[in-house]
């Protein structure tokens, strides 16, 4: 084992390329346009790329193990053995990506959001009778790859704390009777109960990882930030007491972030070991004097946001550390997979404002000047003195213009009321005329290559406005009359011209710039460019009224107004930091809410505004929790309650673990719900109890390439009416089809309808 921690170090990396390498290359090998071969080229190149750009920058200790294909959490399951048996395959890439995304006859793992962002992890199945097995070859492969470049590498793993509190108790025969999965695990097991034999299998990792001359592992816990009970506390000190004692392992970092480690940090500091990572960007650098004999690996460069960092502020946190601890090390917060690659290549954006940003490689330069400096003398810098030979600009980060003060909409924070549900209820049904089980979709159908194309033509000036235009339109008019040939209750325009339900609104709002390069990963292949939000948000004019307007003219069936909602916008795009959440959000608000009574005004009968961020955003710990719901509920309807009680407002929530804020869905007062189901299999309904409202289950999980049949959604529907009564019950998909083909989304529709058409008849 070594003492000695490098003094900078990231605790992770973007990896998907800063032209979206990895995407392309997968979606190739996907569709059957390339091999295993090119796929493993690819990611070698961009794993190479990367730790060449590290150590060009200075960073000393440069993690390893961070690519992933899909998944870092998909991956920690292979590593363990902790592959369902109806997933395994003679090909190991083939049973990889059916757990993530399917394959013919079986449903993939069920995906949720990594704590409070918006990416994504694969949730794996842990069951009493899991075999646990060491599969090391990902990690001891990367840290070969590296040493052939002349690179020493820390290997980064998920911990197994957090790893067995992100499973699930394995559902048995989820599939059908075919499962080859065994029994239902028994009431009251958790995957926690497996900490004995998952710590067996690290110990037998740390000693590959030794022999392989590796001389620290980072060990992931975020779990650790949020409320634990005492049980998982001990689960915590005898995991990494095991680990602690090995005789031959590498030294060991435990890597914490998004917040305080809490009780959990005297925890660690009773382990033996060597260095704790510690978020203080989100959370403090209390209690820290309990880590006295350990490295502090000190997060004081945000992997969250896109502004440079205070380095005043930032330098002056490490030098209290360091009185306080003894030996500090330089990190980021977290790891930067959260963030773009590289702001320099944004030369479209205002200079001012590029000149206020670090995206990964910016952030990297920070880490390792701000290491320079605290190994310099003690009293190289005290807060108030220039910092000496900056690399960047060293003057605290600016907050956005002041702008002046503007009149206020004359809203509190809890918003106008509408009628009772009951009685719009009964106002909806006798103007909208829809029949039982009405079926509808998210909003969004296939982006195509055509219309990618043209959209990228439109912003390099080879086509004109009405051209694309014409485009448009015509593609608006097919997803109608596709519809209506499938027998759709509820249509919508399939959003042609959008690129992104957050980045096309912000693009039409004041306060909003969008990146050219700004890529970060949502989940497999799948990336956004979150906007940055760096001024006071204004709409200048409606945005989405003249779509909606001219989809509605081509159908008699109500065409649903689509828009993406206050609190979605803010969560997913990169957020001045000089106001208040709470006062960005309903500045927010107020846009969406002129936006609505625009599309009422315009004839439009249905208004879907999205709040898939609603539960992202829910603080980590509890004592945190009522203060938010309570203002992004208010925010909501602040912006959805200006319309008459024979308008239906309809939100959608996806792939967050809503069951766990159902009060606050209730509160929302939308409606009607459409909410993730299919991947989940039904997880939603065991929790939803007698939700008053209309509520859609997803039946079909969009997120995977298989084509659900008709059986197979009448099976979820059924399940669906045990719960919520037929009236109220909606039929769609669990979330937009954009990112399918339309041969899969006509196939997966049809069978939709034939469904809810068959148990139409059944309960009429």
């Amino acid at each position: 084992m070594t003492s000695s921690f490098p003094a900078s170090t990231v605790l992770g990396y973007p990896r998907i390329g800063p032209d979206r390498e990895l995407k392309r290359a997968l979606e190739s090998y996907w569709e059957g346009r390339s091999g295993r071969a090119d796929l493993e080229e690819t990611a070698r190149r961009l794993r190479e790329d990367t730790w060449r750009r590290l150590a060009a920058l200075g960073l000393e200790g440069l993690p390893s193990n961070t690519f992933s294909y899909y998944d870092q959490v998909l991956d920690t399951a292979v590593l363990l053995g902790a592959v369902p048996g109806r997933y395994r395959h003679d090909d190991d890439l083939a049973t990889y990506f059916a757990m993530a995304r399917g394959a013919e006859g079986i449903a993939p793992l069920r995906m949720t959001k990594w704590f409070d962002t918006n990416y994504h992890y694969i949730v794996p199945e842990i069951g009493p009778d899991t075999v646990f097995s060491l599969d090391a070859a990902k990690p001891l492969a990367e840290v070969r790859e590296a040493r052939a470049l002349g690179l020493e590498t820390r290997p980064v793993l998920i911990g197994p704390v957090t790893f067995l509190l992100l499973s699930q108790a394995a559902p048995g025969n989820a599939d059908g009777p075919d499962s080859p999965d065994g029994p239902h695990s028994p009431d009251g097991f958790t995957p926690l109960d497996r900490l004995d034999d998952v710590v067996e299998v690290y110990a037998r990792l740390l000693g590959e990882l030794a022999a392989e001359g590796v001389g620290w592992v980072q060990l992931d816990e975020p779990a650790l930030v949020a409320d634990r009970t005492p049980a998982e506390l001990a689960a915590v000190e005898a995991a990494y007491g095991r680990l602690g004692r090995l005789e031959h392992r590498p030294a060991l970092l435990v890597a914490s972030y998004f917040g305080d480690l809490g009780d959990a940090l005297p925890v660690l500091a009773g382990t033996p070991v060597e260095a704790v990572g510690l978020d203080l960007v989100r959370g403090t650098a209390q209690g820290v004097d309990a880590l006295a004999g350990k490295t502090v690996v000190a997060g004081v460069v945000s992997g969250r946001d896109v502004w440079r960092a205070d380095l005043d502020r930032a330098l002056a946190t490490l030098h209290a550390a360091r009185e306080r601890a003894g030996r500090v090390a330089v990190s980021t917060s977290c790891s930067l997979l959260h963030v773009p690659y590289d702001a320099e290549r944004e030369t479209g954006l205002d200079p001012a404002l590029r000149e206020r940003l670090a995206f990964a490689e910016q952030k990297v330069a920070e880490v390792v000047e701000l290491a320079t400096l605290l190994t310099a003398a003690p009293d190289s810098h005290l807060p108030g003195r220039p910092l000496p030979g900056r690399s960047l600009p060293g003057r605290p980060l600016p907050g956005p213009a002041a702008a002046p003060e503007r009149p206020r909409t004359s809203r509190a924070c809890t918003a106008e009321g509408r009628a009772p549900y009951a009685v719009r209820a009964v106002a909806q049904a006798e103007h909208l005329k829809l029949p039982l089980l009405p079926v509808t979709t998210i909003g969004s159908f296939p982006q195509t290559g055509e219309l990618r194309r043209a959209r990228a033509a439109l912003a390099a000036g080879e086509i004109g406005e009405a051209a694309y235009e014409s485009m448009v339109r015509a593609e608006i008019e097919q997803v109608i009359a596709l519809q209506e040939r499938l027998g759709l209750d509820v249509l919508v325009h399939g959003e042609p011209e959008r690129n992104d339900m957050v980045q096309y609104f912000a693009e039409h709002l004041d306060g909003f710039a969008v990146t050219r390069h700004g890529w970060v990963q949502s989940y497999g292949s799948r990336c956004t460019r979150p906007p940055l939000l760096h001024g006071d948000v204004r709409r200048p004019e409606p945005i989405t009224v003249r779509w909606a307007r001219y989809a509605q003219s081509l159908t008699s069936k109500p065409v649903k107004g689509m828009l993406t909602g206050p609190v979605t916008i803010v969560a997913w795009s990169f957020v001045r930091d000089d106001l208040p959440l709470r006062e960005v959000v309903f500045q927010v608000a107020d846009a969406v809410r002129e936006e609505v009574g625009d599309l009422e005004e315009a004839g439009v009968r249905v208004i879907q505004v999205d709040e898939p961020a609603l539960r992202e955003l829910v603080p980590l710990r509890r004592a945190e929790q009522a203060a938010y719901l309570e203002w992004a509920v208010a925010a909501y309807r602040w912006a959805t309650s200006g319309v008459s009680e024979h308008t239906q407002i309809h939100t959608h929530l996806c792939y967050s673990d809503a069951d766990e804020i159902l009060a606050a869905i209730d509160a929302l007062d939308a409606d009607v719900t459409s909410i993730e189901s299919a991947r989940s299999r039904g997880r939603l309904l065991g929790a939803v109890g007698a939700f008053p409202r209309g509520l859609g289950p997803g039946v079909y999980d969009i997120h995977s390439p298989r084509v659900p049949g008709a059986g197979e959604v009448e099976r979820l529907l059924t399940e669906a009416l045990r719960t919520v009564p037929a009236e109220r019950l909606w039929v769609n998909p669990d979330c937009g089809l954009k990112t399918r083909s339309y041969e899969q989304v006509e196939a997966a529709l049809a069978h939709v309808v034939e469904a809810a058409a068959r148990l139409r008849e059944r309960h009429a």
